[in-house]
């Protein structure tokens, strides 16, 4: 298993335990994780939801990341040589989707369908 998989997949059941203290009600998840060549550190990359600030809840995250790091190395000390430097970003991958998405409802409403469309 890669490092990046293996960070990815522990994480989230230490966002889903730590999280509710944190940040409550936000929910977040871990979308990629980025790992330098040397191992020495990790790109992690959030979703944040269910909340009207999410930059806030990153922040908190951010000033939490030494309490996230340890208990991540509490659940992959065994299979890894040495835990990276943990580093935090908000993913806007699915918020770039949803203004997407946005912009082609606008233009379905701005242009009548077509007689094509309608047989």
């Amino acid at each position: 298993m890669q490092i990046n998989e293996l960070i990815k997949r522990s994480f989230s059941p230490v966002f889903q335990e730590y999280g509710f203290q944190m940040y409550n009600p936000a929910f977040v998840s871990v979308t990629s994780v980025q790992i330098s060549p040397d191992l020495g550190q990790a790109k992690i990359y959030l979703s944040i939801f269910n909340t009207d600030s999410k930059e806030e809840v990153l922040k908190t995250i951010i000033n939490h990341t030494h309490v996230l790091k340890q208990a991540l190395a509490k659940r992959i000390r065994h299979q890894v040589r040495r835990i990276p430097q943990i580093y935090f970003y908000n993913d806007e991958t699915v918020d770039e989707m949803e203004r997407v998405d946005a912009m082609f409802e606008d233009i379905k409403h701005m242009y009548p369908p077509s007689v094509q469309e309608e047989e």
